[in-house]
């Protein structure tokens, strides 16, 4: 009963945080209102419940919702960008791996109770680009400090989701933007009957993932499902907006509430170096971006977007609400996804074995 008690309290003062920032025409509203109230809130250690339930419903909404955008016109266009997909996907582990070497290097015998065998992992694996849940589990395997992992990749999405929507709009008025996502949503007018349908089939998809243990299964099974009806232009309907709104609401509440008292007691040295690196992460990131607009011809916003730093359901959300090429940001940030989780472990093996080269030799 109290914790029903909490979950609602959440979500209320969520809703609260969301109009506020609404009629402050605030960008994302209905993420990062609730998000910043959410954290806030957490952190004065009050009694802020998040619902795994309505967490996976939001993602499932917002998979199927994005999905629709992939028309089949933009998905000829995303064919003809794979070499850029595949450039984005090795500068972000390159980049990764740079950044945990730097965090090794910067906190190496600084961090009281963190043994350098410990230390190894856990920087690699915070600095990873990918998954906060599924970074955490395979830096518990390679023997990390999985505190400090999930602390630094919840740290990272906070200054990310904060920073990037603002960001975009100063992007949009620099380049004069007014609309980049050419994509219209399903044409059909909405009816009971498509949207059970669209449930239907959108929810097997989640639900066949998540069988399948595949990451973010609630987000990506719906999206494949929308992205497969709309390049077949056989969408039922459209998402509405409410619907959206309410999914987006849901996401900002799970992310505020990782922000415990506890978590500012979590090695502060280790914290104020994630800080930095991730200002560092969005800077070069945004380079990146702008770098592969020039590339590719895509808008710069498009591009910076598409190679954020941030998590692939946050940043196609802020696609979506900006209008910012919705499409190639979420074909970026799922490619990236997915090429990560798999790569990243191999690639931390090597990356191992020549940092500990690296010190032997200079020790010699």
């Amino acid at each position: 009963m109290r914790s029903a008690t909490s979950k609602l309290l959440t979500l209320l003062l969520a809703w609260a945080a969301a109009d506020i920032f609404r009629r402050l025409h605030i960008p994302v509203p209905w993420m990062l209102g609730p998000l910043l109230a959410t954290a806030l809130a957490t952190l004065a250690g009050l009694p802020t419940r998040s619902s795994l339930r309505l967490r996976n419903g939001g993602q499932w909404v917002m998979g199927a919702s994005l999905g629709l955008y992939f028309t089949p016109a933009i998905v000829a266009q995303l064919g003809a960008l794979w070499w850029a997909v595949l450039a984005a996907v090795a500068w972000s582990l390159a980049l990764g791996m740079v950044y945990g070497y730097w965090l090794y290097r910067s906190c190496a015998g600084r961090l009281h109770g963190v043994h350098d065998a410990a230390l190894r992992p856990s920087a690699y694996f915070a600095g990873a680009i990918g998954a906060a849940s599924e970074m955490t589990l395979l830096a518990e395997k390679e023997g990390a400090r999985t505190d400090l992992v999930a602390a630094s990749h919840s740290l990272r999405m906070l200054i990310v989701v904060l920073v990037m929507p603002f960001g975009m709009l100063l992007a949009k008025s620099w380049w004069n933007l007014e609309v980049v996502s050419l994509a219209p949503l399903a044409s059909a007018p909405f009816t009971l009957t498509g949207a059970a349908w669209l449930a239907l089939l959108t929810v097997a998809g989640g639900l066949a993932l998540h069988v399948l243990r595949l990451p973010n299964p609630w987000f990506l099974g719906p999206l494949l499902v929308a992205i497969t009806l709309a390049a077949t232009e056989t969408a039922p309907v459209a998402v509405p907006t409410l619907l959206s709104n309410a999914a987006q609401l849901v996401i900002g509440v799970s992310l505020g509430v990782r922000f415990s008292p506890q978590f500012l007691h979590t090695a502060p040295r280790w914290l104020a170096r994630v800080a930095l690196g991730t200002a560092g992460l969005i800077a070069a990131c945004a380079a990146f971006g702008v770098l592969l607009a020039w590339a590719t011809g895509l808008h710069p916003a498009t591009a910076i977007l598409g190679t954020a730093p941030g998590g692939m359901t946050e940043m196609s959300i802020t696609a979506k609400a900006l209008q910012l090429g919705v499409p190639v940001v979420t074909a970026l940030q799922v490619t990236r996804l997915v090429a990560v989780l798999v790569l990243v472990r191999p690639a931390y093996w090597l990356w191992a074995t020549r940092l500990h080269a690296g010190m032997h030799s200079r020790q010699s």
